[in-house]
């Protein structure tokens, strides 16, 4: 009864230190800290900051403005709505703006400031495209490309895509067809009377493009060059995949509702990928090819480790393309394009006359393509474009294991690397002279994102913003003003104005936190470096409590996403578990949270860690930062707990059951336990695919160690979540029953998804974490 009695004593007296944080506020998350504004930008003339807000704590966002001279942003009307929307980028030097909103195509006159409809159907239009000729527009509506002369609005379609295929069967001549021309004059004559009347129609009639069929597959990318000559365009054959099904338990009529979600991991699913260019002047078609790419038909090296695969036959990669970027000219066309196995990646010229490519760079990497301004799986824009002269193009590359910033001249073929050292480009942005380019850099700390303007020729940079913390940068049109998304690790992002100016004083313009959050001192984590087993450098936040009140237990974090991340000097998107870790700290708690390899923002080398074993490296990075502990901050080596979500989550069961004993507890959320059933794009840029590569899966997937678990575990798993599903905790849960395995907990949360959105779920989640550590990492003497 005694020892019971004075554990109680040490939680309650644990609690009394942590009194100004209470689970069931800071779990609001952004409804008790105070919703941060996002998404600014200029408005066309330079004069106005809009940006979305929601001070009010509605239920979401709305658009705010701000101007010299107030003191505090305003609520945009309805009427003014539309004018913050104008994207205007690439039309800087346009007097007259062209855009899109809610499918109705707008001009923007810049002096007048005269707004209005120029072209509305029930069809959306979309995909604004300006001209060599500033009269001339293109637009898209229905993926055809029409031309609008906008001094007299004469309007033109310039493509005539449609899906489907040309039916063979009116091609033939049936018995009975053939039967009754050879019988009777008069079926002859009717014939032939039909067949001059179409000839006539036809040389009479107004030209149109041909029908271009691209079947039952997708037509993507589409873009036209400049000068209206020619258009560009993807066929994709995507396979057809096996859903997976997700059941809803609580829903309006009290039955369950299975919903489909993405498929799994699969070689089978790769899709398939034909780009082509459209001659308008010819109405033509020719296919591009692409057999001659370096490494086109260079294997992986991992195949050699199979014997089903090293003696296959060399066969082309597919690959997917992107639409071409244009100079001003609309003479010249480059465009990047990805192997489908993940680990090449050009960039290429496009000649349109013929539809044949050049390579300019190609960029091989045995683990996969990835980086800062380089497309990745999901092949999203990149880095690329033209400068001024209409022939030198920019881009980011990984070749020197960090992502920089290069130039190619199309005519010299030069290449000139503009900037160079072991940190990353996170941002480019080139100026509206093409003399400079605006970068966003790792330069000061791994942790911060400071801003530099780079002159292009002598390649020296000017640093504006290298505070630490986080700047995310918007310029005016004239470039002589910033609107500025600031943050610090622990004060969250606002808007602020500056002049752009090396070192400008920062005029705040938004106040978002609340009260509430305000009044508690909120740390600010000492971002650390030790080194790994391997002698890497690992970065890491560290949580420590006052001396007094250590305890002598560590709880490790472990950050979802991989390749994300948080031991930075900026407000984290994980915000409830930076909370959480200042009330573990208040309560004696020494909290580690370590960016592991494959972490964000620490190169090429860093990133691809992983390949082909997670659970690997990452994994031991957490165990050289347990021994920091120890050896550095005075820690018990037996009162160690790890925690996580996703993949953190993952990480969480590999340290409980491939490492069994080095973590007295954990916490497992959201976790993926075998990489099997995971998506696509993610699991196979680092695991290849497991029908090819089934022993990268194995050793990396939490399952097929079930039966090393004897430390305490606790699973905690939304049943809706679409992204890893709950058949993935069901599965290893299944396998501990059959194990026999005993030190394990589930919690389920039945309408959460992989998001958690509500605070009582939050709540529940994090009462279950803090309790387990509490239980198992705290002395009961």
């Amino acid at each position: 009864m005694k020892n019971i009695f004075t554990a109680l004593l040490i939680i309650f007296s644990s609690l009394l230190v942590a009194q100004n944080l209470q689970l069931e506020e800071i779990m609001k998350g952004n409804e008790f800290i105070g919703h941060q504004p996002s998404n600014q930008r200029w408005s066309v003339d330079g004069k106005t900051i809009y940006f979305e807000w929601n001070p009010n704590n509605d239920l979401g966002d709305t658009t705010y403005y701000w101007q010299s001279g107030f003191t505090e942003p305003k609520l945009l009307s309805n009427e003014g709505f539309r004018f913050s929307e104008i994207q205007y980028q690439g039309q800087e030097n346009f007097d007259v703006v062209y855009y899109t909103n809610q499918g109705a195509l707008f001009s923007y006159h810049k002096k007048t400031k005269e707004n209005k409809i120029l072209f509305q159907t029930t069809s959306n239009i979309n995909s604004v495209q300006r001209s060599t000729n500033q009269n001339i527009i293109y637009f898209q509506q229905n993926k055809n490309i029409f031309q609008m002369n906008v001094t007299n609005f004469q309007l033109l379609q310039l493509t005539n895509f449609k899906s489907g295929t040309t039916s063979s069967e009116t091609n033939k001549t049936s018995f009975l067809n053939g039967q009754q021309k050879e019988l009777f004059q008069f079926v002859n004559q009717e014939s032939a009377k039909s067949e001059w009347n179409k000839k006539r129609v036809a040389e009479n009639k107004l030209k149109f493009p041909s029908e271009i069929l691209y079947g039952t597959n997708a037509l993507e990318s589409v873009k036209i060059n400049p000068n209206g000559k020619f258009v560009t365009y993807t066929i994709s054959e995507y396979p057809t995949t096996k859903d997976t099904k997700v059941e809803n338990f609580i829903t309006n009529d009290g039955y369950t509702k299975n919903k489909s979600a993405r498929e799994k991991v699969s070689v089978n699913n790769n899709s398939k990928h034909k780009m082509y260019v459209y001659s308008i002047e010819k109405d033509s078609v020719m296919p591009i090819s692409f057999s001659n790419l370096t490494g086109i038909k260079i294997f992986p090296n991992y195949y050699q480790e199979y014997d089903n695969l090293k003696s296959l036959e060399p066969v082309e990669k597919a690959i997917t393309m992107q639409a071409p970027i244009y100079n001003a000219l609309g003479n010249l066309a480059v465009f990047e394009a990805r192997s489908l196995d993940n680990k090449d990646r050009w960039i290429l010229q496009l000649n349109l006359n013929d539809a044949t490519v050049s390579e300019l760079d190609y960029q091989h990497d045995e683990a996969w393509i990835g980086g800062p301004g380089i497309p990745g799986y999901n092949f999203s824009n990149g880095t690329l474009g033209f400068l001024a002269d209409n022939k030198t193009i920019y881009f980011q590359s990984e070749a020197t294991g960090f992502s920089h910033l290069y130039t190619y001249n199309l005519e010299t073929k030069k290449k000139t690397q503009l900037t160079q050292g072991k940190w990353e480009v996170r941002e480019v942005v080139l100026s509206k002279w093409s003399n400079s380019f605006y970068i966003t850099t790792t330069e000061t700390h791994p942790g911060n994102r400071s801003f530099y303007k780079l002159d292009i020729s002598s390649r020296k940079k000017t640093p504006i913003l290298i505070g630490d913390g986080a700047y995310e940068v918007e310029l005016s049109p004239d470039e002589t003003q910033l609107a500025i998304r600031y943050s610090f690790s622990n004060k969250p992002w606002e808007i602020y104005f500056a002049n752009n100016k090396p070192n400008p004083t920062l005029k705040q313009i938004t106040f978002s936190t609340s009260d509430a959050f305000k009044k508690y001192n909120w740390k600010k984590p000492e971002v650390i470096s030790f080194k790994a087993t391997d002698g890497t450098e690992v970065f890491a936040r560290v949580y420590q409590p006052k001396t007094e009140n250590k305890n002598k237990a560590a709880v490790i974090f472990v950050h979802g996403a991989g390749y994300l991340q948080n031991a930075h000097k900026y407000w984290s998107t994980y915000h409830r578990e930076y909370m959480f870790h200042n009330l573990l700290s208040d309560l004696g708690y020494t909290v580690l949270d370590i960016d592991y390899r494959a972490s964000d923002g620490y190169g090429r080398d860093f990133r691809t860690g992983i390949y082909r074993h997670m659970g690997g490296l990452d994994l031991s990075d957490q165990l050289d930062g347990k021994k920091y502990l120890v050896e550095k901050l005075g820690i018990d080596v037996n009162k160690v707990g790890i925690y996580g979500g996703s993949y953190g989550g993952f990480i969480t069961l590999m340290g409980l059951l491939t490492k069994p004993g080095e973590f007295k507890a954990g916490a497992a959320l959201r976790s993926v336990t075998d990489w099997a059933h995971y998506n696509q794009g993610y699991t196979a840029n680092i695991l290849n695919f497991p029908e090819t590569d089934p022993e990268a899966y194995k050793k990396s997937s939490p399952i097929y160690f079930a039966d090393n678990l004897q430390d305490k575990l606790l699973m905690l798993h939304g049943m809706v979540d679409d992204n890893v599903q709950f058949q993935d905790i069901v599965r290893i849960t299944q396998r501990f029953i059959e194990l026999g395995k005993k030190d394990w907990d589930l919690a389920v949360f039945p309408v959460e998804a992989h998001g958690f959105q509500k605070t009582y779920s939050w709540v529940d989640e994090y009462r279950r974490i803090l309790d387990l550590f509490n239980e198992n990492l705290v002395d009961k003497k």
